[in-house]
């Protein structure tokens, strides 16, 4: 197996959204806001070459929104999915597996394209994974989560036929995040805090276990326990999964790998008087 980071640029989001009930003057320090409360964030997705496939791990916000979308998030870097995928070797025809870990519009965005008035897979020829707990909860949306699930993302999927879906665990037990297994070093862990049955990536790489954080952990800064995202759908089940996630991680030497950190890519954990805090930060090329 060998992995590839794949940058797709970034965006601003409102700070007090990402860090919940803990206060700016706390989250300020890690991740300075702007004139409007907005702190960037990565679209950072990850690349995985397994003997034959070619699995990419979400696809970025796209670039298929009007103008008035994009106004709220505010758009910037050089980086776009096609160009790092260029820069890896490959192109979008290459890819033989996209694996949406959730459907929320930065993370599934960029896995449908328009062309000619139509909306097509950016991927031809490719399978496209989802489960079918997230699946049901992403097209009948709730009030409070419509506005991330986008039908312009997800339902041109279903049409392609190219739809398919992951094993979910048969059992319900949500402490201890349950796997099911993708290829033999790719396993899935769903969790449901953030939203329904969003999938994590965890890969046997080099002798390591790393794991594709997704919006469990979107970066760094989100460790410690309480800094749980407003836009979790069942706070208090984050703040278990989290604590579960995390003993299991520090104990077992686990690689994070963090999909929306503006700075850093991975890191590894150790236990301080504080909690469970990040020990050593690095890039996936340094492994």
């Amino acid at each position: 197996m060998t992995l590839h980071t794949i940058e797709t640029g970034f965006f601003k989001l409102d700070g007090g959204a990402m860090f919940g009930v803990v206060p700016k003057s706390i989250w300020n320090k890690s991740n300075p806001a702007d004139e409007n409360n907005l702190c960037t964030w990565a679209l950072r997705c990850l690349l995985v070459e397994d003997g034959k496939r070619l699995i990419l791990i979400d696809t970025g916000i796209g670039d298929k929104q009007d103008a008035k979308f994009f106004s709220h998030y505010y758009m910037h870097g050089d980086q776009t999915l096609e160009d790092s995928l260029h820069s890896k070797g490959f192109k979008k025809e290459d890819i033989t597996d996209v694996f949406l870990t959730h459907l929320h519009f930065d993370h599934c965005g960029g896995a449908i394209v328009r062309r000619d008035d139509q909306l097509i897979p950016a991927f031809p020829g490719a399978r496209y994974w989802s489960n079918e707990a997230h699946w049901s909860w992403a097209t009948n949306p709730n009030e409070r989560e419509k506005a991330s699930f986008l039908k312009e993302n997800i339902l041109p999927i279903l049409d392609s036929g190219k739809l398919n879906m992951i094993n979910s665990p048969e059992t319900k037990n949500e402490t201890v995040l349950e796997t099911s297994s993708f290829t033999e070093d790719f396993k899935v862990r769903f969790v449901n805090g953030h939203t329904k049955a969003m999938m994590l990536p965890q890969l046997e790489y080099k002798g390591r276990t790393l794991v594709f954080m997704a919006d469990l952990l979107p970066s760094a800064a989100h460790l410690p326990i309480p800094y749980i995202m407003a836009y979790d759908m069942f706070p208090l089940t984050s703040l278990q999964e989290k604590k579960y996630f995390l003993e299991e991680a520090v104990g077992g030497d686990y690689i994070l790998f963090f999909e929306h950190d503006p700075v850093y890519e991975c890191c590894t954990l150790q236990k301080t008087e504080k909690g469970i805090r990040a020990k050593d930060f690095f890039r996936l090329n340094d492994l």
